[in-house]
């Protein structure tokens, strides 16, 4: 069951920025217990002359480390849960969640137009425009991000070739040696 409140913020929302960093610092030390990181976090709220009700209560610090451990393991079930699916994708070159959207686009347009096609009803010229661009946009998408990858690769590869073929030419070998090479390492030879 969600409570739901007014929205007043938390003590711990009110804080200066650079305490509340202190604090996420904290939380994220395994090794410190809650009562460790309390006591911190109210030394720091006293040195910089904050008013005593200002400090942080147990009880406070539980359902804040708390709200903050969900939304964490929330974050990190998202990205292992696109790791897991992009493997599966295959390696066409893209980041990982956008490969996962992408596919994921593409999934519920595939759904939804086998759906509009085993109704009776006629299918809404809108909507069908409106799956078209969503599909448009995403192989445009993909597109960009493979070609800027490939971009990214082929200035790596021809910045390793420039500082092999000067590394192989102050080690005293031919001017000829160094071009097999660093056509070898552009993939050229």
């Amino acid at each position: 069951m969600t409570k739901t409140t007014r929205g007043r913020p938390s003590k711990i929302d009110l804080l200066p920025q650079h305490i509340r960093d202190e604090l996420h610092k904290l939380l994220r030390d395994r090794g410190l217990t809650q009562q460790d990181i309390r006591a911190a976090v109210n030394e720091l709220i006293d040195e910089h002359g904050l008013s005593a009700d200002m400090r942080l209560s147990r009880t406070g610090l539980n359902r804040y480390a708390t709200r903050m451990e969900e939304m964490g393991a929330k974050i990190r079930q998202s990205r292992e849960v696109a790791e897991a699916w992009t493997a599966k994708l295959g390696d066409a070159p893209t980041s990982d969640v956008g490969k996962l959207l992408q596919e994921i686009v593409r999934t519920l347009a595939f759904e939804t137009s086998m759906h509009m096609s085993e109704s009776d009803k006629a299918a809404e010229p809108k909507a069908l425009a409106q799956m078209a661009l969503a599909i448009q946009r995403v192989e445009q998408a993909a597109m960009a991000s493979h070609k800027r990858e490939r971009e990214i690769r082929e200035a790596f590869a021809a910045e390793v070739a420039e500082s092999t073929e000067h590394a192989v030419r102050s080690a005293g070998m031919s001017a000829e040696t160094a071009q097999s090479i660093k056509q070898m390492i552009l993939g050229i030879a």
